[in-house]
């Protein structure tokens, strides 16, 4: 099991006695399809909801695991509809369209298997009622919008190369005054341009980039060898690809991985770093490298970017050059629905080129 879902299956063992029987049961049927990342934010949702259930007075149960199966059966759409107000109203923590469609999401796969698929001794659903096979969850993640929100927000053309060569030389020169900043940049400078140049050349997420190892790394053939979102199979390692500047960028940094950072050999991570009060390196955290970008890109002119804009960035200036069903395979996409992003994002930069060659 990857490094990532090794840490959410164990906060998910954690969560899981809090919950009702029937929830517990619902999360081993679907263990074996789903991530533990997905199944954590399942239980979120419904210790969310429980709450709320609690709070209004629609369960008499001192605690979410007390919740029963008649206090779900007896729930009226109003209810339901007062529980998405909730979600989009409340004055602190207020959730973004996407986010309350995917927690009803979330309520009716459970709702659907206690209706659908699971039995009592007697051979009849668990629950007898299921409200929430009334409410429509509109999609609301389209292609095209998405791609509308992440133009201007991600790096085109010349500044993917412009990106790494900041982080590299470029933002010491901005810091020259923070002496305690610019001591920490100098030693982290050529793995923090490693990191971004892997992914704006090879389209990694950043739970990928985490988790890799230096025995995944082929530099002679550009390969990395990751574990894919979606994949439940923790034998394979699906074979990724990275472009030459990425190759240069990995080949120094491995020089100095193990000096540098202290790095023992047990440590098997390929990004490290030494953390606060602690001699030795170890593997990078995913937060880490989010702030890392984060820190860059706003020295950069770029405060939108984020790690995970630089994996669009990259998908962008791919789909360019190669088709839809390249682009899907490079990113580990499930389907060319998700892909379709960069069609839409490339229309503009495809109509530009158009008007160049015109001139020409």
């Amino acid at each position: 099991m990857n490094i990532q879902k090794t840490i959410d299956r164990k906060k998910l063992d954690e969560r899981i006695p809090s919950m009702p029987w029937f929830v517990q049961q619902f999360i081993d049927y679907k263990l074996p399809d789903l991530s533990p990342s997905t199944l954590l934010e399942y239980i979120r949702d419904y210790e969310q909801f429980f709450n709320w259930l609690r709070a209004e007075g629609l369960s008499d149960a001192e605690a979410n695991g007390q919740i029963t199966l008649k206090d779900l059966e007896v729930l009226r759409m109003e209810s339901i509809v007062g529980y998405r107000l909730h979600l989009t109203t409340r004055t602190e923590g207020t959730n973004a369209k996407i986010t309350v469609s995917r927690k009803m999401s979330s309520l009716r796969s459970l709702f659907h298997y206690l209706s659908q698929i699971a039995e009592d001794e007697n051979f009849y659903p668990l629950l007898k009622r299921n409200i929430m096979a009334k409410v429509e969850i509109k999609r609301i993640h389209k292609p095209k919008d998405t791609a509308a929100k992440l133009k201007g927000k991600i790096l085109e053309e010349d500044e993917l190369i412009e990106f790494i060569a900041y982080i590299a030389e470029g933002y010491g020169q901005d810091i020259q005054e923070n002496k305690q900043a610019l001591h920490s940049y100098e030693l982290n400078k050529e793995r923090d341009a490693c990191i971004a140049s892997l992914i704006l050349n090879s389209g990694l997420r950043v739970s990928e980039v985490i988790n890799l190892n230096v025995d995944d790394l082929d530099l002679a053939n550009k390969l990395l060898y990751v574990y894919r979102k979606g994949n439940n199979d923790e034998t394979f390692k699906t074979p990724v690809y990275f472009r030459e500047q990425s190759k240069d960028d990995l080949t120094h940094y491995l020089t100095l991985r193990q000096t540098r950072y202290r790095t023992p050999k047990r440590e098997k991570a390929l990004f490290v770093t030494i953390p606060n009060g602690q001699k030795e390196g170890k593997r990078m955290t995913k937060r880490a490298i989010q702030a890392m970008i984060i820190k860059y890109a706003k020295r950069f002119g770029k405060p939108y970017l984020t790690v995970h804009k630089l994996r669009h960035s990259f998908a962008t200036d791919y789909y360019l050059q190669n088709d839809i069903y390249k682009t899907k395979e490079q990113l580990g996409h499930a389907s060319t629905e998700t892909t379709e992003v960069y069609a839409h994002l490339t229309d503009k930069t495809m109509s530009e080129a158009i008007e160049r060659r015109s001139d020409t």
